[in-house]
């Protein structure tokens, strides 16, 4: 063990501080957007651009805890790990876009833009956290 209580040649372990940090980033970064959009467009964007951010931000904050924890404990196992999430979140995509289009009758044209917008952003923001673990690790 080394001065931190990490082993050695190894990432070092997760603190719920570490892990929430980026989570406290998308979460702020997005409700914040969406207050202004809100603010600005008022009841003509709503409640599709709330429904495009909730399913984007689920997935993103879900990922970003589970690709963190999967790193730290065992890294050797992360693409695997990131492949099957692929998968997962293909599946809750198509069913989430499905279910607000169709069953919850949302107008198209401003859900799927906020969709694609947080979408985008959100795993743009997590592939930042990402690469700042990996640099943190070596």
């Amino acid at each position: 063990m080394n001065h931190l209580g990490q082993g050695y040649g190894g990432p070092p372990k997760p603190s719920a501080k570490a892990e929430g940090r980026p989570l406290g980033w998308m979460i702020a970064t997005s409700v914040l957007s969406w207050v202004i959009v809100a603010g600005i467009a008022g009841g003509r964007a709503n409640p599709e651009v709330l429904y495009g951010m909730a399913g984007p931000l689920a997935a993103a904050a879900g990922s970003w805890i589970v690709t963190k924890r999967a790193y730290t404990a065992r890294p050797e196992h992360l693409m695997g790990v990131l492949i099957t999430g692929m998968a997962i979140k293909a599946v809750f995509f198509g069913a989430y876009v499905v279910i607000m289009l169709r069953v919850m009758a949302l107008r198209p044209m401003p859900f799927v833009f906020s969709f694609t917008a947080y979408f985008i952003t959100l795993y743009a923001m997590e592939a930042l956290f990402m690469r700042r673990l990996f640099e943190s690790a070596s």
